[in-house]
């Protein structure tokens, strides 16, 4: 329950964050690979001569990146449009010729992987099952997301300081960013990109219901918070996710839970 809403909480806003908050960019992999950071540099070799989708591509980067790196096909997988028309325009000006931008994918992947999106759609049960479907039997996902909901900066934008978006309401924190986007969202999931609250035990218990099993979940701590971060405190001292699933053996026909509101892109 939020502790501040309605216009007080809208008021305090305005005065403690009258801007865009700031560090809110993803300079912490500017220079270096974001797939390698977040991997390892074992991924080339696992990924090298296999077809890849990359879910929730965005603007293509790490589809790109992953073609380059010796896959045999990539097929970059968003629902955005507007964000596939810019991956497309990348990839024909670096000359990238084994990769496709596309609404669904075309094949099956020996591979999927997912980077920064699981806390953006806003239908997570659907999606694990789009994935089971494009992904051949003895295929993988490998994940990585967050912050997840209840880490300092869960609320992306909404979180002017830590924890913010756990302090006010949702009501007075989408009012406050009315000046700061003309989209008019009036919901966390209502953001270009959305937010669906995601938290880890929320995310093993979708994969738990889901046609996957999870081979090995890692929560990575925050800096300087190892000391700390245990399974009691987790939820709140978790950097990302990082995990890698498999389909359940045998497969079965799943049908993913009802949602309150359609798919959501991840943001660029």
């Amino acid at each position: 329950m939020a502790i501040l809403g309605g216009e007080l909480g809208y008021r305090v806003l305005c005065v403690i964050s009258p801007g865009e908050p700031k560090g809110m960019g993803g300079g912490a992999y500017a220079g270096i690979s974001k797939l390698e950071k977040l991997f390892g540099p074992d991924l080339w070799e696992e990924v090298r001569g296999n077809v890849i989708i990359d879910f929730g591509c965005g603007t293509g980067s790490e589809s790109i990146e992953l073609a380059q790196r010796g896959c045999r096909h990539v097929y970059g997988v968003d629902i955005s449009e507007r964000m596939l028309a810019v991956a497309r325009r990348r990839a024909e000006e670096g000359g990238c010729t084994n990769v496709t931008f596309l609404l669904a994918p075309s094949e099956s992947a020996d591979i999927i992987i997912s980077v920064d999106a699981f806390e953006h759609f806003s239908e997570p049960a659907a999606i694990l099952v789009a994935m089971s479907a494009a992904l051949k039997p003895d295929g993988r996902v490998l994940a990585c997301f967050g912050p997840t909901w209840y880490h300092p900066r869960g609320g992306h934008l909404f979180s002017v300081f830590p924890w913010a978006h756990l302090i006010f309401s949702e009501k007075s924190l989408c009012h406050w960013r009315s000046h700061l986007r003309s989209d008019g969202a009036r919901r966390f999931a209502d953001v270009e990109g959305g937010l669906n609250q995601m938290t880890i035990s929320r995310f093993e218990k979708l994969v738990d219901a889901s046609p996957f099993e999870i081979e090995n979940l890692e929560p990575i701590p925050i800096r300087h918070t190892r000391t700390l971060h245990c399974r009691l405190t987790r939820e709140f001292l978790t950097a990302v996710v990082r995990c890698r699933l498999r389909l359940k053996a045998p497969r079965r026909d799943f049908k993913a839970p009802a949602e309150s509101v359609p798919l959501a892109t991840p943001a660029p």
